[in-house]
């Protein structure tokens, strides 16, 4: 069983920084891929980023590559989301969560555990 808490969401104007982090409960976090996924309003549910078990591999949704990166901690239980030269477009809910498989997926469907989301408004 993992926990999962995100933080680190808040308004923003366009252009500026954000950095999401998420706290897993839980002795096996280490053996977990870490997804972020998103929900706008009137949209479908979107991936963002995903990292292996060990943060040797990662991948990225198009919209976010060379803006946002996602990095974790296995030691402290924790996955971040780094996101920068945000859009009015990124704002949303964002969602940590933890794949048991430990390869990162884009397929929500591959995810077996969720946070409670964390919100981000990005103003223009």
């Amino acid at each position: 069983q993992v926990q999962l808490v995100e933080s680190g969401g808040g308004l923003v104007q366009a252009g500026g920084s954000l950095r999401l982090s998420c706290a897993a409960s839980g002795r096996t976090f280490g053996t977990y891929a870490m997804g972020w996924f998103r929900l706008a309003p009137g949209k479908e549910r979107e991936f963002v980023a995903a990292i292996d078990w060990n943060g040797g591999n990662t991948i990225c949704a198009d919209s976010v590559k060379a803006r946002f990166t996602i990095s974790r901690d296995n030691v402290k239980n924790t996955v971040s989301l780094q996101m920068n030269s945000l859009k009015p477009e990124d704002t949303a809910v964002y969602y940590c969560a933890a794949a048991a498989f430990g390869v990162p997926s884009m397929n929500w469907g591959d995810y077996h555990y969720w946070g409670q989301g964390t919100e981000v408004t990005v103003s223009s």
